[in-house]
């Protein structure tokens, strides 16, 4: 069977960088043959936080689409140059995006992603796929989480029962046994990245560094827990809009 390269972009709520990855895939396999994790500018990591936290105006939506359009294009240069790749042999590139805004369950359900694919396709003169969750949500889906998609993948000729937890800005769950269930359990490193951002200065904990000098406040892990998010049946996806640093305040006082 004639080799397909494909390249994945993805760029997390957490806003630590762009991940890129450049595989063969059939339609029994998908092969890691090389990554890459591209650095988010500081700058535009902040403006994007800002966004999230306060009311924007359409102009800088715009400007934040192209900017971030720019970024994924530079990031997929980073790893064509890198491994010696021509662009020609590339079948597609996926480009996921970056969630500025995830609003499956309300009156109006959406979900937005910023990062031009058209740019992407412009300079690297590769078709470009993304806009993958709003389909779904059309459909009345969640749009969320995605790695559920690939989990079942990577694991379908594996005779057992799998569960694989995700865990990233949000935490994800997947379950295969006789069908597919993934649904968001809740928060991941975002609240940990935020507290520290904003008491350290510093984007995330280390190997844990901080939080292993102290200890679990139960009092507090009670509180949080009793939130209606984690006892609400599955289907269910989150994200910043939910689980913020006013969140975490609210739940401190």
């Amino acid at each position: 069977m004639k080799k397909e390269y494909y390249i994945g972009i993805m760029s997390g709520t957490s806003l630590d960088g762009v991940d890129v990855v450049f595989c063969d895939i059939t339609p029994d396999t998908c092969t890691l043959i090389a990554s890459l994790e591209y650095p988010m500018p500081r700058e535009l990591k902040n403006d994007i936080l800002s966004m999230i936290a306060s009311k924007t105006t359409l102009e800088e939506v715009g400007q934040i689409d192209h900017r971030l359009g720019v970024l994924f294009t530079q990031a997929v240069g980073a790893l064509l140059i890198r491994e010696n790749i021509d662009a020609s042999s590339i079948t597609a590139i996926g480009s996921h995006g970056q969630t500025l805004w995830h609003e499956p369950s309300g009156e109006y359900p959406f979900s937005m992603q910023l990062g031009d694919p058209n740019i992407l396709s412009a300079k690297t003169g590769i078709p470009v796929v993304a806009d993958f969750r709003r389909k779904d949500v059309a459909l009345g889906g969640q749009g969320a989480p995605f790695a559920p998609v690939f989990h079942e993948f990577i694991f379908k000729n594996i005779n057992a029962s799998v569960s694989i937890v995700n865990i990233g800005g949000m935490a994800n769950i997947t379950v295969l046994g006789e069908k597919l269930i993934g649904y968001d359990t809740g928060c991941g490193n975002v609240l940990l990245d935020m507290w520290i951002q904003k008491h350290q200065n510093v984007t995330y904990d280390k190997d844990g560094a901080w939080a292993k000098s102290g200890e679990v406040d139960y009092t507090l892990l009670d509180a949080m827990m009793a939130d209606e998010y984690f006892s609400q049946a599955y289907p269910k996806s989150t994200g910043r809009e939910k689980f913020n640093i006013a969140w975490l305040e609210d739940m401190l006082t």
